[in-house]
């Protein structure tokens, strides 16, 4: 609900404050008071297009702001938080987390420059005209002479007549819309497959090939740096060989066969030494120590020189055979890591990708079939339930096209017809399979055509009333604004309007631009726009500036009065006046 819209220097109105109420808001005022300038604010709120010309003469820019009261659950509360907005609780400081506020209080706000720039705002925070208009157009409806806008596009009218089917209809409408996106599914699967399919044969016999290549060498995990090294030793065979006798002959000294003369060598010398303190080992403890660690050096130094004997006789046995057979192999291995990774393990990890992708491509003929069949299977199931859901359509749209002649024959439109069209279509959509039109017939004769398109301003102004009325309930707009709503009626038709829309306003929000006393009757908040000479030296003559009033129950009646006779004072008049709210309050 508006709370409240502020407007500054905006056409003829310097600075007003329009305070606005919970059910019907009648703004009237004399023809060229600014009365259009109070709808143009509004629309500035909702993320209308904004115009330069629009602000006052002699003012560096115009301002609108509103203040608006939202249930914490609302989605326009989620879109202010996600730009950044801070939102308040009316009547509180702070509320508690565990019990989350009802309502919150949302500030929308609106600045254009006299350079014909405009800026937005929510609660303070500077956002994009286009999330203003999301906001605003949430919790807004704005019916004029020229801006029909809610029911007229066609995604609009399905939504007002499926609202309108109740929620049996709801629930089926949802079951089918959970079948249908999984129906898109499979068939986006499908047309990937088949529209691919000559590319993914031709990725399949390349990744064969690839793995019919590598298969052929049969590479082990690690193997390329296991060569690299055994070709480093074979390559030097022979300084190894002779490193290793070098290293033992100091340690075990020559062989027999070899031996020319006493070489001393390690062995020897530390046997040695073993044998000097084996005598008086046992007559000191310290010395026996040491006399154990020279043991112990020299079972390791025979040890080491064994193995540096065994080490150079294999060397003996490796020949050229081998170090060709590495370099090979080597060469295989360098061929499958130039094509497939930095090193055989990753080719290795490449291949075992690869060997699942091609399973996937091999199979798509198996899944192809499988997909088709639940396709076959979703689609049939699809239709059943998209038919089911136009009987209901058609059955709702008959009751609300019913209920909205009624309406329409109370709104001096007796002989108008609306019929509501549920057109079967040759596909499968979101919402069935089907086309919802709303169309009139203004008059016998004449054939039903859409909305904007069979009727005249104001007669339009009357069917989207009528419309208001009987979908109030299930509407989740919170305000509805009727600019010139009864705009070439009067007498009962005017009695009529007034009470469609104090009817409505006993569900929503209502704010009604008017001309006729007997819809302004039904007001529970009047506001008067009027006009007042401003002197201003900078000005010849000064200017003509508009100022808004909220009505006393005595002002109403005078403001009544000058509506019905044109003259507030006339006694008769004013009798008039106090009858059609004494009527309207019946209501």
């Amino acid at each position: 609900m508006i709370d409240y819209v502020t407007i500054s220097d905006l056409g003829v109105i310097e600075h007003a404050e329009l305070p606005l109420n919970a059910g019907l808001n009648v703004v009237t005022g004399e023809t060229g008071a600014g009365k259009t300038m109070v709808v143009t604010a509004l629309g500035l709120l909702l993320g209308a297009r904004a115009e330069a010309s629009a602000i006052r003469t002699g003012a560096p820019q115009a301002t609108v702001d509103a203040g608006i009261t939202v249930p914490s659950t609302h989605r326009c509360v989620s879109l202010a938080q996600e730009a950044g907005a801070w939102l308040e609780t009316p009547g509180t400081d702070t509320a508690s987390p565990a019990q989350p506020p009802a309502d919150v209080e949302l500030l929308l706000g609106r600045t254009l420059s006299g350079k014909g720039r405009s800026r937005a705002n929510i609660s303070g925070r500077n956002v994009p005209i286009a999330l203003l208009g999301e906001i605003g157009s949430s919790l807004v409806t704005v019916h004029g002479q020229s801006d029909q806008l809610r029911l007229r596009s066609a995604s609009a009218q399905r939504r007002a007549l499926d609202r309108h089917a109740g929620a049996e209809f709801a629930r089926a409408l949802s079951a089918y819309r959970e079948q249908f996106t999984g129906y898109q599914q499979k068939v986006t699967e499908l047309d990937e497959i088949t529209s691919n399919e000559r590319e993914r044969r031709r990725e399949a016999e390349q990744l064969q090939q690839s793995l019919e290549q590598i298969d052929a060498v049969e590479p082990l995990p690690g193997e390329d740096q296991e060569l690299k090294t055994e070709s480093l030793k074979l390559e030097n065979v022979e300084s190894l060989r002779e490193a290793a006798r070098s290293a033992q002959h100091s340690l075990s000294g020559p062989d027999a066969a070899e031996a020319l003369d006493d070489v001393p060598h390690a062995v020897a010398l530390v046997e040695s030494a073993a044998t000097a303190l084996a005598a008086v080992q046992d007559q000191d403890q310290e010395l026996g120590q040491i006399a154990e660690q020279i043991s112990s050096v020299s079972s390791l130094l025979n040890d080491a020189a064994s193995e540096l004997g065994i080490y150079a006789a294999n060397l003996d046995e490796s020949g050229p055979e081998r170090l060709a057979e590495v370099h090979q192999r080597r060469a295989d291995l360098e061929r499958l890591i130039r094509l497939y990774g930095p090193d055989i393990d990753a080719v290795l990890a490449w291949a075992a990708d690869a060997r699942a992708r091609l399973h996937n491509l091999q199979s798509d003929a198996d899944r192809i079939e499988e997909l088709s069949a639940e396709i076959d299977e979703l689609q049939a199931g699809l239709w059943a339930q998209a038919e089911e859901l136009r009987r209901r359509r058609r059955e709702a749209g008959e009751q609300l096209g019913a209920a909205v002649g009624e309406e329409l024959a109370a709104l001096a439109m007796p002989q108008a017809r609306m019929v509501i069209d549920v057109a079967e279509t040759a596909e499968l959509g979101p919402d069935g399979a089907d086309t919802v039109a709303m169309l009139l017939a203004p008059h016998p004769g004449a054939d039903p055509l859409p909305l904007g398109k069979g009727a005249s301003g104001g007669e339009l102004s009357r069917v989207m009333l009528a419309l208001e009325v009987v979908l109030a309930e299930g509407s989740e707009t919170e305000t509805f604004i009727f600019d010139e709503v009864d705009a070439g009626v009067g007498g009962k038709a005017a009695v009529q309007i007034g009470r469609r829309l104090a009817m409505l306003a006993k569900h929503r929000q209502v704010i009604v631009v008017t001309h006729l006393p007997q819809v302004a009757a039904y007001a529970q908040n009047h506001i008067r726009v009027f006009k007042s000479s401003v002197q201003d030296d900078s000005v010849s003559g000064g200017f003509t500036a508009s100022d808004v009033t909220a009505l006393t129950e005595e002002q109403r009646v005078s403001e009544l009065a000058r509506m019905l006779a044109g003259q507030e004072d006339s006694e008769s008049a004013r009798a008039h006046a106090r009858e059609l709210i004494s009527t309207a309050a019946a209501l």
